[in-house]
């Protein structure tokens, strides 16, 4: 695994054998990040499943102010470490992903919320919820989903989606005020 554009381009990743995680191959990112570049300069992204941090650290590579990467998994955590060595403008948080959306209610508004959490567990509809009802997104963010076959149901405007094989990114706004 490696960074695909940006600043830190060409950095090797660690973590792609974490348990329970799946890197997100590098076509799929390369698209994903090229659709979203607009949303990326200067924005607070949170890459909630982090996992090895690959698409936390990319949104950095690519302009993002600061990133928050939360895992629930002690050795996805401690690969994120390692892969964000030199990285300063991060907050790596061992939490749970409904405890850390909460802890983050009235505290932080969210220009880029990066979900893709484990395929089969469901949990997209209920984090989407979470993000809606806690008012986690600033008023121009988006939160960009990679799923496989889950089906999605959410008060956010879908801008976009895409298929890769059996895997999707589908990309929401708050609202309407975002094209893209």
């Amino acid at each position: 695994m490696r960074v695909i554009s940006g600043k830190y381009k060409g950095r090797t990743l660690d973590g792609f054998d974490i348990k329970g995680t799946r890197p997100t191959m590098d076509r799929v990112k390369e698209s994903m990040f090229a659709s979203i570049q607009n949303y990326l300069k200067d924005a607070i992204c949170l890459d909630l499943f982090a996992g090895s941090g690959s698409l936390g650290i990319e949104a950095l590579s690519n302009g993002a102010k600061m990133c928050y990467f939360v895992d629930n998994n002690k050795i996805a955590i401690d690969k994120i470490k390692k892969n964000t060595l030199g990285i300063t403008n991060k907050k790596i948080i061992f939490n749970d992903c409904f405890k850390a959306l909460l802890n983050f209610k009235d505290k932080v508004k969210f220009d880029v919320i990066i979900l893709d959490p484990p395929y089969h567990d469901n949990l997209l509809n209920k984090v989407l919820e979470k993000i809606v009802e806690y008012q986690l997104l600033a008023e121009r963010g988006i939160v960009v989903c990679e799923l496989e076959d889950e089906n999605l149901k959410t008060n956010l405007t879908l801008l976009k989606e895409k298929k890769y094989g059996h895997k999707q990114v589908k990309i929401f706004s708050r609202n309407d005020v975002n094209k893209m």
